[in-house]
């Protein structure tokens, strides 16, 4: 894939088509019929079916675009390397850092998109941090192991406590001033 802003910087054209794919994603799952049928069996299963929405079906629908998301992130990311195909180059554990990204970035395409773009900059980094200043890169991953712990640790303390969870206030509502002269019938 083609360099974004040259040699030097190893952003590619991958990065364009991450931020398409995050854009459709929201545009998916907040302003389609289809998304909020995948919300609806994400939430409560039981519930949708009652609402009419096929359950199996819909499950089918997610299982297929996460898979042609996945897909796509593979393809920029053998593409969009130094390295060519397959090798050890690659990234084994990426499976386990898209689901801290997704922690952290609390499930929503934007969350997503804001965490990949702090973790990738961990990532990338980190080797330039060991090789210039000599600091471990283990570094990262402790920070990372940290953000994440702090994102998890509040439902975790309440759940192992059997703590309340916290209120939610609703909006205040302005109220709305009458004018004193405007006549009522």
């Amino acid at each position: 894939m083609p360099d974004l802003l040259g040699p030097r910087y190893n952003l590619h054209l991958g990065f364009i088509f991450a931020l398409l794919a995050v854009v459709f994603v929201w545009w998916l799952l907040s302003r389609s019929k289809l998304g909020f049928e995948f919300r609806a069996v994400g939430v409560n299963p039981a519930a949708a079916r009652v609402a009419g929405i096929d359950v199996p079906r819909t499950t089918v629908f997610v299982m297929l675009i996460a898979g042609g998301l996945i897909g796509l992130a593979g393809v920029t990311q053998v593409l969009g390397t130094v390295t060519t195909g397959f090798s050890s180059d690659i990234d084994a554990g990426i499976g386990f850092d898209a689901i801290t990204v997704a922690l952290l970035g609390r499930s929503t395409p934007f969350g997503v998109l804001a965490a990949a773009i702090l973790f990738g900059a961990f990532k990338a980094g980190g080797s330039v941090m060991q090789a210039s200043q000599n600091v471990p890169i283990e570094i990262v991953l402790v920070v990372q192991s940290l953000i994440v712990l702090f994102i998890a640790a509040p439902p975790l303390v309440r759940a192992v406590f059997r703590l309340p969870q916290p209120e939610v206030r609703p909006a205040r509502r302005r109220r709305v001033r009458r004018d004193p002269k405007a006549v009522t019938a």
